[in-house]
């Protein structure tokens, strides 16, 4: 089921969530298959925890992986993804599910090769959604800064 928080952000931007059976889209290459798009026009949600206590969501096309070194020189610390326990406590999601909508004391940080799809699909904060958007629709919901993240 789709957080209140998260529906009103949907609702306020014109936005429908794609739902499915439970548990049917926790991975990138799932969701894709489910939505029936490539994984490279999902938007997973990755969270990282800084030195200093600081959290960072990076969000970024399903196909791709991060550079660490990107990411180290992005944020200006070295940084560690967060556990399932960590990420839940934070951002109120379960991995699988988690979205970049509705968030507070998280830095959201979007990765520039999302902007070449026409559509992308982030989670709506459970293992079974899929939200189509726009990149820049994106950008202006979460305030994210676009950055460039992922290793060739």
């Amino acid at each position: 089921m789709i957080s209140a928080k998260v529906l009103r952000v949907l609702e306020a931007h014109g936005l429908v969530a794609l739902e499915f059976e439970p548990g049917s889209t926790p991975t990138a290459e799932l969701a894709a298959r489910r939505i029936g798009v490539e994984t490279a026009r999902i938007a997973k949600s990755l969270l990282f925890k800084d030195k200093s206590g600081g959290f960072h969501m990076v969000v970024c096309p399903g196909d791709k992986r991060l550079s660490s070194s990107a990411l180290k020189r992005v944020i200006g610390a070295r940084v560690s993804m967060t556990d399932a326990d960590e990420t839940e406590r934070v951002t109120g999601y379960r991995p699988g599910g988690v979205c970049p909508f509705a968030l507070e004391g998280v830095e959201i940080l979007l990765d520039r090769d999302l902007e070449l799809y026409p559509t992308i699909y982030p989670a709506a904060g459970t293992d079974a959604t899929g939200v189509p958007l726009t990149f820049s629709l994106l950008a202006e919901i979460t305030g994210g800064r676009i950055v460039d993240l992922t290793a060739e």
